[in-house]
């Protein structure tokens, strides 16, 4: 329908076949925030500022979930370090903790390989993703981050119909290019009703180590005209950083120092 702007949850049309009913927590969860992360393209870090930000909250003594829905890409687990395989028990599935008390669900959680892809079709990948929020008994929450998979395709659509989302994170860089992308994901959660908390640019600039410049190693950034052109929150800028990868790639993102993300905290708290 032409005037539909997929929010079902507000939808007084009679006899829509394309009704989706929001998730509802179990009674194994008690998730008093959620928060979707989301880029509109690949390469752009998101996984990275999402197991930072989740990182933070856990620093400053929130409870903290992460909900992996990138599916097809998930890389959520070997951000953490995580080894062990979720499991299932009564109907609910349990998730893993990270080292320092973070619930991770992810699909490389269920998969005897983790290096094993997942060869399924959109429908079905939106349906694990619902079934990660609904049957996880995810226990007492502060903050559930999603992290999303990248784009504006059937499984963002499905997450953002499906789950009670609170409030929309973007990640993007300063590449020209992404200007467009980040304009369709804010029309993206405009056209869902779901709040936009605000924008992260990552790999913003590169630190000189002897100077301590910053290099934008991507061009000059356009962020701020563009957050007045379209009307959003900068949330903050962070630096390229060899060595924020490296504690990706060893599982020891919880390690991370990077005072930048203290004030992107501060700003999802409210403070």
């Amino acid at each position: 329908m032409a005037e539909c702007n997929h929010d079902c949850s507000s939808c007084s049309v009679e006899g829509c076949g394309e009704r989706i009913v929001k998730s509802k927590q179990n009674e194994l969860s008690n998730i008093k925030r959620i928060i979707a992360v989301l880029s509109g393209k690949g390469g752009v870090g998101k996984s990275f500022v999402t197991s930072s930000i989740a990182s933070y909250l856990n620093r400053n003594g929130l409870k903290v979930g992460i909900l992996d829905a990138d599916i097809t890409g998930p890389s959520i687990p070997k951000a953490f370090g995580i080894k062990e395989k979720a499991y299932g028990e009564n109907n609910f599935i349990f998730p893993c903790k990270t080292p320092g008390g973070i619930e991770v669900m992810s699909a490389n959680l269920l998969l005897d390989n983790e290096s094993d892809p997942i060869l399924w079709r959109g429908p079905l990948v939106g349906n694990l993703v619902k079934q990660f929020f609904e049957d996880v008994a995810w226990g007492d929450l502060d903050v559930l981050l999603i992290d999303m998979p990248p784009g504006t395709g059937d499984v963002a659509l499905t997450t953002f119909q499906s789950l009670p989302i609170d409030d929309l994170i973007i990640v993007t860089s300063p590449q020209d290019l992404v200007s467009l992308i980040v304009t369709k994901a804010i029309k993206m959660a405009e056209m869902m009703n779901i709040n936009i908390l605000g924008v992260i640019e990552n790999m913003s600039y590169l630190v000189c180590p002897k100077c301590e410049e910053k290099i934008p190693l991507f061009g000059e950034s356009h962020l701020e005209g563009f957050a007045k052109q379209m009307n959003f929150n900068i949330l903050g800028k962070l630096p390229l950083n060899s060595a924020n990868t490296a504690l990706m790639d060893k599982g020891e993102i919880e390690k991370l120092i990077l005072p930048e993300i203290q004030p992107i905290i501060d700003r999802i708290k409210g403070e």
